[in-house]
Order: C-alpha cells, then sequence, then structure tokens
C-alpha cells in the first residue's frame, strides 16, 4: 500500500510539473513569438480566437489586485493555496483524486509564476460562439484548475468507495 501511495504521489507531482511547463510554454509563445501583446488578438478558428488580457484578479475577475500590496497578497494567499493543495495530495489516498489535485497545483504554480513576474495573469485563450462568450478568457492554468476541480467535484459527489468488508476469522473447533 505504501509504494502504491508514493507512485500516486510522484504521478501526481509529475503532472503538476508537466502542467506548470506547458502552462509556461504557452504564455512565452503567446507573448514572445506570437507577440499577442501588441497585436491584441489573433482569430484561430471561427470559436477561438488568442485574445490578450492582462488579469490582476483572481477568477471572474474577484479580487482586483490594484496595488503592489494587494498583488503580493494575491501571491500569498495563491501560495498558501497551492501549499494547502501539497498537503492534500500527501494525505490522499485515492489515484484519480491526486491526479486532479496535480492539475490544480500545476495550475496554481503557473499562475503564480505569472504574478510574481509579470504582476498580473496572463490570459489569451477565448472560446466564443459568436459574440457570446460563455467562458471568460483564460490559459491552461486556469483550466488545468478547473478541470482538477470539477473533477475533485464529481468524484465527491458521485463516486463511493466500495464497502469494506468484515474481517472473517475462523476458529478452530477441537
Amino acid at each position: 500500500m505504501t509504494q502504491t501511495l508514493h507512485n500516486h504521489r510522484r504521478t501526481g507531482l509529475i503532472l503538476a510539473f508537466i502542467t506548470l511547463i506547458l502552462d509556461q510554454a504557452l504564455k512565452f509563445a503567446v507573448m514572445g513569438p506570437l507577440n499577442l501583446p501588441a497585436i491584441g488578438q489573433i482569430e484561430i478558428l471561427p470559436f477561438f480566437n488568442l485574445t490578450w488580457v492582462q488579469n490582476f484578479g483572481v477568477s471572474m475577475g474577484f479580487l482586483q489586485a490594484d496595488s503592489p500590496a494587494m498583488r503580493w497578497g494575491l501571491v500569498a494567499l495563491t501560495a498558501v493555496i497551492a501549499c494547502g493543495v501539497v498537503v492534500w495530495m500527501w494525505r490522499e489516498t485515492r489515484r484519480g483524486d491526486v491526479l486532479s489535485l496535480g492539475l490544480v497545483l500545476g495550475g496554481a504554480l503557473g499562475n503564480i509564476i505569472d504574478r510574481v513576474r509579470l504582476g498580473y495573469v496572463a490570459d489569451f485563450a477565448d472560446l466564443h460562439i459568436g459574440e457570446f462568450r460563455p467562458f471568460l478568457i483564460f490559459n491552461l492554468a486556469d483550466a488545468a484548475i478547473t478541470i482538477g476541480v470539477l473533477i475533485l467535484l464529481i468524484r465527491a459527489l458521485l463516486v463511493r468507495d466500495p464497502p469494506k468488508q468484515p474481517e472473517v476469522t475462523e476458529t478452530l473447533d477441537a
């Protein structure tokens, strides 16, 4: 059992690392070679654009960091949350939950790096149907966090562990 938990944790941490690297690589490509901050928007598909947004808040525009103190407060808050995710991941025994937490951790770290390095989170993924935008503009880190949290919620609400079988002890009659 201990080896299995160790493997789950390692896999969760690897998934977090891969998520972080992919997030930062995409942000580098969007800000560097594609120069999206200067261009503003690139149409990729009729329902998907790359649209440059500097996100000074957190999810859905809450907690806007309008000052350096608020920026560093958000960094501290998200770092505390990331530490909580690591603790949860370390205690979790179910592989699916550990992997979901790995997505959340990798996404959180990607956005923390942005906020430390840039002062904002770089968002660029713009899904839309005509002018209707069911989502705010986001990035890979945001998507990983959302997917990880949704999987955790679905698993918590719909997946039940099988009941433990009572141990049977045999007695020998002489």
